[in-house]
């Protein structure tokens, strides 16, 4: 068996970082969409609360403890 002539170990060598620094690439590319999608979904979701709480204020409902609503004493709603 022969030795493997240096050029075309310094081809492969070549050829095989190159892939790896198209993968980082695209993972770092993919790891910075999740993320952006993670704040988005973050701020829809703080969004959401704020508008359901106003809701609920509307309405004359307070969340009490364990996450249980009642009405706000004096509301209209309280006032049967």
């Amino acid at each position: 068996m022969s030795e493997p002539d240096p050029k075309s170990v310094q081809d492969m060598t070549v050829v095989v970082q190159t892939l790896l620094q198209q993968m980082q690439d695209k993972f770092q590319t993919m790891s910075d969409q999740i993320i952006g999608r993670i704040d988005e979904m973050s701020t829809r979701i703080d969004d959401l609360e704020k508008n359901i709480a106003d809701l609920m204020t509307q309405a004359g409902v307070e969340e009490g403890e364990g996450g249980e609503t009642k009405p706000i004493e004096g509301s209209a709603q309280g006032a049967d």
